[in-house]
């Protein structure tokens, strides 16, 4: 089309965006050891990318309103064509999405990626990964169901654990002395404006100091030798690496449509591993369920509250344990990122995805 070729043309010869296209993908060198773990954040963009989709036309029927709320996920559900499919691949991939950042994190702890000089890369990684959580747990009420209504209020009374402000807290989190229309109202605007706006503007920077400071050669192979610490900025170059596109975009569309696969596959075949029957049901304020748990990427931090002998201890354990996260790139300060030259590392490593699997276990099943 030689009427296109010619708006691009003129589009270029003013912005110059082939160039600013070429730098960022045929240009862009990658180390030529990548592995599959480096796909994970082109994974993560996608599964937001559905969330925003699907998000988005669920607001057109959804009414964030307890007269209202639970029967109009039902409308969605029933009688909105291929309402029961938007809804349950956003629910199923809030779930899929936890799971990919854990096993992002996971593989930036073993690689020793966190380290200098990508200190604030873990970080907003690490905001990013408890502001999903958080996420997860204000659009956790919006069905207004008996399961999220009850796990809302167990979620919130864990607040009240704090000395001096807790009770203060937890009615600012609900809104009044219980969960009700006012508590819907907050979790829905944050849900649905908050946090979305802070998550989008955290991945924009998580994005640019990847590209920025360079992403970290995997700590394997012979020709590994660690990164001494820098005085000032500079970018890492992989000369004679391996070109973004279209090699390794080859190897992102086939992680992403494995885990594209695995969601499908939930919601066509067992969307009930993450919507229990307790979530089809409406609230009942004035009924108290038996077993009332929370989601499985909260187990740990409610069988922590239980192990312990006051909630406020548990809170204080998880709070420690969440800033030690958050500030591990400045307490490990060495250089050497070999797995196999950190055998102490390791060893924490995994003992601590054990803790994490066994206390979540034992959450679930206590």
């Amino acid at each position: 089309m030689p009427g296109l070729k010619h708006l691009i043309d003129f589009i270029d010869s003013r912005l110059g965006f082939r160039d600013i296209i070429e730098d960022n993908l045929t240009k862009y060198l990658l180390p030529r050891n990548v592995n599959v773990w480096y796909t994970l954040g082109a994974v993560l963009m996608t599964l937001f990318a559905i969330q925003i989709v699907t998000g988005i036309l669920l607001l057109v029927y959804y009414v964030p309103n307890p007269e209202e709320a639970f029967a109009s996920v039902q409308k969605i559900m029933n009688e909105v064509p291929y309402g029961w499919l938007i809804r349950y691949l956003h629910a199923v991939g809030s779930n899929v999405i936890i799971i990919v950042l854990l096993l992002h994190m996971l593989s930036v702890l073993f690689m020793g990626s966190y380290k200098g000089p990508r200190e604030l890369t873990w970080i907003s990684g690490f905001v990013i990964f408890n502001l999903s959580l958080g996420l997860c747990l204000t659009g956790y009420l919006l069905p207004w169901s008996q399961l999220s209504f009850w796990a809302t209020t167990v979620a919130t009374d864990a607040a009240g654990a704090v000395p001096v402000v807790g009770d203060h807290l937890v009615r600012f989190l609900r809104g009044g002395p219980m969960v009700g229309e006012t508590t819907l109202g907050r979790f829905f605007a944050l849900h649905v404006m908050g946090m979305p706006l802070a998550l989008g503007l955290l991945v924009g920077f998580h994005l640019f100091c990847v590209r920025r400071v360079g992403i970290s050669k995997p700590p394997f192979g012979p020709d590994y030798t660690p990164e001494e610490p820098r005085m000032y900025f500079e970018h890492q170059e992989h000369h004679g690496g391996i070109p973004f596109f279209p090699n390794y975009v080859i190897k992102d569309v086939a992680v992403i449509s494995f885990f594209l696969a695995f969601l499908c596959a939930v919601v066509f075949f067992a969307p009930q591993i993450f919507i229990p029957p307790d979530a089809l049901v409406p609230a009942d304020p004035f009924n108290t369920p038996e077993h009332i748990k929370p989601e499985w990427y909260f187990l740990w931090a409610y069988q922590t509250l239980k192990v312990f002998p006051s909630e406020f201890l548990g809170l204080a354990a998880q709070g420690a344990f969440m800033t030690f996260l958050a500030l591990l790139p400045f307490i490990d300060r060495g250089v050497e990122r070999r797995p196999t030259r950190r055998p102490v590392f390791v060893t924490c490593f995994i003992l601590g995805i054990f803790i994490f699997v066994a206390i979540s276990i034992w959450g679930h099943y206590s």
